[in-house]
């Protein structure tokens, strides 16, 4: 279980995320959706540990990770796919893979064994650079990297930016995949809705910082999806 309780980060004197509060529990996928702007990526950031609470806690399997450091947070079993991917691209896909095991674990083989399972791509660029490999490619990189911790939840900011359709839906069909297995908490900031409504089983929607809207995909209404994400 992955619980947010009354969060609130602020950039200066601007408040960003003004007390939002969810659970996810390792039979959900949750999305977070919201225009551009409204605080998603930022309260992604405050959830692992890159940016500090003004208020509120953030707690895993009933551990309180709020003191924590992100390294910390890491190793504790929250693993983050960022916007834009952020592989290294110097580092060749094999490193980068490692690169996120390496403070959970020794056993790097097993692990690699078992992201080339969702990732069949990935072995077939082993020893290239991650910087040459395509967009789509380098989400599956950065997705496989994340899951060499073996983490305990999953959050991804924007895992379909700039992907063409076919490797849109191959991402989804993974993250299914790797929920059903892992069963771990899934939580996605995601602008593309119909990726959002066929992959999560709740959103929340979030609007100036704060929960505006929340319920099952199915019920996500035209009214809301005009009011709060229609540009």
């Amino acid at each position: 279980m992955l619980e947010v309780k009354g969060v609130s980060v602020s950039y200066g004197k601007s408040r960003i995320v003004n007390k939002v509060s969810f659970a996810v529990d390792s039979t959900e996928k949750l999305a977070i959706l919201g225009r551009n702007g409204v605080g998603k990526t930022t309260l992604l950031k405050s959830l692992i540990g890159l940016l500090p609470l003004q208020t509120g806690a953030v707690c895993l399997d009933k551990v309180d990770l709020t003191a924590m450091k992100a390294y910390e947070r890491a190793q504790s079993g929250i693993a983050y796919v960022p916007q834009g991917r952020e592989i290294i691209p110097n580092l060749t896909v094999k490193e980068n893979l490692e690169l996120g095991a390496l403070s959970h674990t020794k056993e790097i083989k097993p692990r690699l064994e078992e992201v080339f399972d969702y990732f069949p791509i990935l072995p077939e660029h082993l020893h290239r650079k991650g910087g040459v490999l395509s967009g789509g490619q380098q989400q599956q990189l950065a997705i496989a990297r994340a899951l060499m911790s073996h983490p305990k939840a999953l959050l991804l900011d924007e895992p379909t930016e700039g992907i063409q359709p076919n490797v849109v839906a191959e991402i989804g069909n993974i993250l299914r995949r790797i929920h059903q297995a892992m069963q771990i908490p899934i939580v996605i900031v995601e602008q593309n809705l119909k990726f959002a409504k066929k992959l999560a089983d709740r959103f929340i929607v979030i609007q100036k910082g704060e929960i505006v809207a929340a319920g099952a995909t199915e019920e996500l209404s035209d009214e809301v999806i005009l009011r709060y994400l229609t540009v």
